[in-house]
């Protein structure tokens, strides 16, 4: 069996269909992203859509694109240089994170929507299959006193208080069950 460290994948017809006013047929041409080059850091991301952005007007994307990577890593989201230098689009948030823990998530399956904004004086256009972003894979580091989110930090509580009560057997699989849960 071929070990997964990072890649693509669409999502379900279902949740592109839910999350999008679109067809089984713009389902059917999505376009999982690629390098254009053997040197490329970006995988370019394909609008599954025609866009048309009046100068001031945002839009979201949706890409119909999952992406999965090791727990240490990140997925970030960059508009192509090109339609940011000669058409004057920006991403609204400027720099997309993707989570290791967006993937599949019971919300969406980790969609990625693209929010981008025509910052320009002409109407910008892009036609289904253009590259409009990119996106490159990083690692990130931890502070070595890292902060539990609140959600570990109320399970680490409730399993103190029933720690009093348990043997260490009991307590061992406890803890380990908040971290796999």
């Amino acid at each position: 069996m071929k070990i997964r460290n990072r890649g693509f994948e669409k999502v379900s017809k279902e949740t592109f269909l839910k999350d999008v006013n679109l067809t089984e047929q713009d389902y059917n041409q999505i376009i999982l992203p690629v390098r254009k080059t053997q040197k490329s850091a970006g995988y370019d991301f394909s609008t599954p859509i025609d866009i048309t952005l009046l100068p001031g007007e945002s839009k979201v994307i949706p890409t119909g694109i999952k992406a999965y990577m090791l727990d240490d890593e990140y997925l970030s989201i960059y508009i192509r240089s090109s339609v940011g230098t000669k058409k004057d689009v920006i991403l609204k948030n400027q720099v997309g994170i993707i989570d290791a823990d967006y993937y599949n998530n019971s919300g969406n399956e980790g969609h990625i929507l693209i929010a981008i904004r025509n910052i320009g004086n002409n109407v910008f256009e892009a036609k289904k299959g253009d590259a409009i972003a990119q996106g490159i894979f990083q690692k990130y580091l931890t502070v070595d006193e890292d902060v539990l989110p609140l959600v570990q930090t109320a399970k680490v509580t409730k399993a103190y208080k029933y720690a009093m009560e348990m043997t260490e057997r009991e307590l061992q699989q406890a803890v380990e069950g908040m971290y796999h849960n």
